[in-house]
């Protein structure tokens, strides 16, 4: 390991039980022994110059291309170890603080998101292949954070708690109509028109998702109350009941927030309701991790709660109602970490050893920095009137109550059926709903 790599391992690594062993051969220790050994081997030079160059970048990509592997330990524990280390708030070092000014300068550039560059960052990560998430995600395909209600729950439960309780925050009644922005592969926007027997336009910009989506529709027989398209939000004219938007905010990019907030402002109807779900940080404002950046999330940014607020304020929109989702970020992801290593196999067929490695270091990386970092998921409920909804949020918990009761007697009548039997869901042409323009 050359001198200046070792150096900066030592300064940062104090704690815990690390082992480097360099290209040539040379194993080194650091920390004071405690906690699960973690040996780490960099098979190459070139690699171990690019890491002491440019850390948060060149480790993952020597991980990807095999020029890094772990003898002990993994992706995981390597990340728990150096966040035990460096604590959540790197920036207030001396050295922290100027490459966070230095970035936070070409942050702009890096999130420039204009109609055509949002539409090519989402088929880099969206239009990937279906079998693929269908390997790591719930049956639903839900591709955001779950709500574990209870600590015990199934990735399947916890991902039908967050619909709930999503949907008890929007007070959805039947015959509105909601739009959801960033409408993935369906899910909410299909449990949404199912359950409450409302009108409901998905927008996406994934040319893979909204296949599957509107497929979707027409197989639950929903396709007359369900309309999914390719369309940028930008462009959209109409007005709704509801507006939600789960996992979408995170590819705006900050140049983009009073344009979104602003438009959102003018597609809610005056006594409507909006519910945001991002991902966002409890730490200050800061800019993309160099490797989620270039091979994950290109144009993609995780927003502190003071960024969002100005814009918000501004757009004439007014929040009723903020919560925080800790740790079940994490949790979704250690199920979906463990769903893909379980298939791993699978995946390599899909695309390579090299794609496998890359993923296994996101999924890995992005419950690390929920679990012990500064991520968090911000529910954000936005109306134009203030009193549009209940005083308190009692109304919330009753609301899921009522759902649970709903889906166990869905699941209930389901059961009971025989094949030929209608299904417990409305066909669509007794439930059509037009919007209102």
């Amino acid at each position: 390991m050359n001198i200046i790599l070792q150096r900066m391992v030592e300064k940062v690594v104090r704690k815990g039980n690390l082992s480097i062993t360099g290209p040539s051969g040379i194993t080194r220790h650091f920390g004071d022994g405690s906690g699960e050994r973690v040996h780490m081997v960099i098979h190459t030079r070139h690699a171990e110059r690019a890491i002491t160059m440019h850390p948060s970048l060149a480790l993952p990509e020597a991980f990807m291309n095999e020029e890094l592997d772990f003898l002990e330990g993994d992706v995981l524990s390597f990340l728990h170890l150096l966040y035990d280390n460096i604590g959540i708030s790197w920036i207030d070092s001396t050295s922290g603080r100027f490459l966070n000014s230095v970035r936070m300068a070409i942050r702009p550039l890096q999130q420039w998101n204009t109609e055509r560059r949002s539409k090519k960052n989402v088929e880099a990560h969206y239009d990937l292949s279906g079998e693929l998430y269908k390997l790591f995600l719930d049956e639903d395909m839900q591709y955001s954070c779950a709500y574990f209600e209870r600590p015990d729950m199934t990735l399947e439960e916890a991902q039908l708690a967050k619909k709930r309780h999503i949907a008890a925050k929007l007070r959805i009644k039947p015959g509105q109509t909601v739009l959801d922005i960033g409408c993935g592969w369906g899910g909410l926007a299909l449990y949404i028109a199912r359950t409450f027997e409302a009108d409901v336009l998905g927008v996406t910009l994934s040319t893979e998702q909204h296949q599957v989506a509107s497929e979707r529709a027409r197989e639950q027989g929903l396709d007359n109350n369900v309309h999914i398209e390719l369309r940028d939000y930008r462009d959209l004219s109409e007005r709704f009941d509801r507006i939600v938007s789960v996992g979408m905010f995170e590819h705006v990019g900050v140049t983009q927030y009073r344009t979104f907030f602003d438009k959102c402002a003018t597609l809610l109807k005056p006594d409507g309701v909006m519910l945001l779900h991002t991902i966002g940080r409890t730490a200050p404002p800061t800019t993309t991790n160099a490797f989620i950046r270039k091979h994950i999330f290109p144009g993609g940014y995780i927003p502190a709660l003071s960024e969002v607020m100005p814009h918000i304020e501004r757009s004439g929109l007014a929040v009723t109602d903020v919560e925080i989702l800790r740790l079940h970020y994490a949790d979704t992801l250690k199920a979906w970490r463990e769903r893909f290593l379980a298939n791993r196999d699978k995946v390599k067929a899909i695309y390579d050893e090299r794609f496998c490695r890359m993923w296994e270091f996101y999924l890995s990386g992005s419950e690390a920095s929920f679990r012990w970092q500064d991520l968090v998921n911000f529910q954000i409920q936005l109306t134009r009137k203030n009193d549009v909804l209940p005083m308190t949020r009692d109304y919330i918990g009753k609301c899921e109550k009522a759902l649970a009761m709903h889906e166990m007697g869905h699941q209930t009548a389901e059961a009971a059926e025989t094949p030929g039997d209608t299904p417990a869901a409305k066909p669509a042409s007794q439930r059509k709903v037009s919007r209102t323009k």
